[in-house]
């Protein structure tokens, strides 16, 4: 069995400047944690692969395409292959997130 804590896991150095740890490495996926301090987002991006969001925390606003959603914890959302998306944490609170992207994508993101 392989355990990784997310804290003991390096913060990934992106264009986004924010903390990103990359907790799953594998060509089926790729997951990173991401947490997002008050008044932090990500930059708009396309990624050529799937992803979807899931919110461990917080209540940070989604984009998907043109769509810009206020999106509680223990919620999923999908944004499908070659669209914009990104994540803003507009509150006053931490936002932590799960991103899943399938399969791991083999060109790079590519930012808006």
């Amino acid at each position: 069995m392989i355990i990784k804590k997310v804290s003991d896991t390096a913060i990934v150095e992106t264009p986004h400047k924010v903390d990103v740890r990359k907790i799953y490495d594998k060509e089926s996926a790729q997951v990173m944690h991401i947490t997002l301090k008050p008044g932090e987002a990500l930059k708009p991006h396309i990624t050529p692969v799937d992803v979807f969001f899931y919110v461990l925390e917080g209540s940070p606003e989604i984009r998907v395409g043109d769509e810009i959603i206020k999106i509680d914890n223990d919620s999923l959302v999908e944004s499908p292959k070659d669209i914009v998306h990104c994540l803003y944490n507009n509150t006053d609170k931490i936002a932590r997130i799960i991103v899943v992207k399938a399969p791991k994508p083999l060109e790079a993101t590519r930012l808006l």
